[in-house]
């Protein structure tokens, strides 16, 4: 179980948010990782950033994950492991 504790990377919320998820009770955390493996998938570090944002919101939400899920795994994870998955990517088109 120590080793899990070492596999988790603390993710500021958006404006600067360093102290808080969006729902206020602490910060948002990921697996290293799912985060390796996801930048391998989008490799340009804002576009990740944006699109695990974006849909940790919808999560908390109450969003359906598009994954399997366990009952360790919070929403930043879950989201990683959509990418991973190719379940949701970056709209293209949505860009400027």
């Amino acid at each position: 179980m120590a080793d899990e504790a070492s596999n988790i990377v603390a993710f500021p919320g958006a404006e600067g948010e360093s102290k808080a998820s969006p729902s206020g009770k602490g910060p948002i955390t990921m697996r290293s990782d799912l985060v390796e493996k996801a930048s391998e998938i989008i490799p340009e570090p804002p576009r990740l950033i944006n699109l695990v944002s974006a849909r940790v919101k919808q999560l908390n939400m109450g969003r359906t994950p598009l994954v399997e899920t366990d009952h360790r795994m919070g929403a930043a994870d879950i989201a990683l492991t959509e990418i991973i998955e190719k379940k949701i990517q970056v709209d293209e088109t949505a860009e400027e």
